[in-house]
């Protein structure tokens, strides 16, 4: 079975044909972990940058009732199923409001991730995967493990979903989304380190974690995309080095990153601290658009600022305008129908 699943992720790292399906030409949907609370909320566009909350900014499912392990959602990202039928999301298990009810080390440990999804964007399904119960929890138990002991994992962190239609599991079906996220076992290794799995096409199975890379320092918050040029590009917060977000490259998804440009990243935020990077592109539009938490000012700034068709030449942040409580999230294309559907959702938030 070892060698059968190696065969699959060596497939999958070969192929040049990974990519989410994107769809919609009239809006935005900005799918976020709220800044008001451990949850998710939804906010929506016309233009990229002027948004409109739904429901006022409030959760648009219950937090409690998919993130089983600790009842709080963040750094949710969301996109289409590789089918277009549907959508998928993926959220940090962690309630960092918690910790001392949870007996946690440090308000910033969390055990696991949340798996969703939806036919509708408003009505979610889900599966918890709390990683401390090792092995068993994914579907091949058997394969050769990144850590000889899960009980004492302390992060799992901003997972992300990419569409790999070559990924070949044990039984010979082709196609999994490939889930990346950054983790950390400090009894096992010194600094968070990027790691991915593979989820089937119902999104309740997952592989064991193999490591993506490892720059000799920490590494969060990653968001992978497809280029024209045929190369992956990532961005990427370091934390180790000098920091901040940065890119990085790799011909195949799931190896062969080369250490990040030194010479063109997010700089014009100066000393602030930045995380949580997410790039879209407006319709129409080869260039592409950079959002992130600018998480060290009081109050916080979310921000959204220009990129080259490279991703590269980072310029002209600004503000993003409407959106209560944005952080940490992500950004989808919207059909006119899905647009007109949450439009009808838009209300104002509700007086504390």
């Amino acid at each position: 079975m070892k060698r059968i699943l190696f065969l699959g992720i060596v497939a999958a790292s070969l192929t040049a044909a990974a990519q989410n399906p994107q769809r919609g030409s009239y809006g935005y949907l900005y799918c976020h972990m709220s800044d008001r609370g451990q949850y998710t909320a939804y906010a929506i566009s016309r233009d990229g940058y002027h948004y409109e909350d739904v429901m006022g900014g409030d959760a648009i499912m219950d937090p409690k009732e998919h993130a089983r392990i600790e009842g709080g959602q963040r750094d949710a990202y969301i996109c289409r199923a590789a089918d277009g039928r549907g959508y998928l999301m993926v959220t940090t298990d962690m309630n960092n409001s918690m910790t001392k009810a949870l007996g946690k080390q440090s308000e910033w440990d969390n055990y696991g991730i949340d798996l969703l999804r939806s036919d509708d964007l408003l009505n979610w399904t889900s599966v918890s995967f709390d990683y401390r119960r090792g092995p068993a929890i994914f579907a091949d138990p058997d394969a050769e493990s990144v850590y000889r002991d899960w009980s004492t994992i302390n992060r799992v962190w901003a997972p992300q979903i990419f569409w790999d239609s070559a990924y070949t599991w044990p039984d010979g079906s082709r196609g999994g989304y490939m889930i990346y996220y950054s983790m950390w076992n400090r009894a096992e290794e010194q600094y968070d380190r990027m790691y991915y799995s593979y989820a089937d096409r119902s999104f309740t199975k997952l592989t064991q974690p193999r490591l993506l890379f490892d720059w000799g320092y920490a590494t969060i918050d990653a968001d992978i995309n497809l280029l024209d040029d045929g190369l992956y590009h990532m961005l990427i917060k370091k934390e180790g080095g000098k920091p901040g977000i940065y890119t990085a490259t790799s011909q195949h998804l799931t190896l062969g990153w080369g250490e990040p440009v030194e010479d063109d990243y997010v700089s014009f935020e100066g000393r602030k601290k930045c995380e949580g990077s997410s790039a879209f592109q407006l319709i129409g539009d080869r260039t592409w658009r950079v959002a992130y938490i600018q998480y060290s000012d009081r109050p916080k700034h979310y921000r959204i600022c220009e990129a080259d068709e490279h991703l590269r030449s980072f310029s002209n942040p600004r503000d993003i305008e409407g959106v209560t409580g944005p952080q940490h999230g992500s950004f989808m294309r919207l059909t006119k129908r899905e647009y007109k559907r949450l439009k009808k959702l838009v209300r104002e938030p509700q007086q504390e």
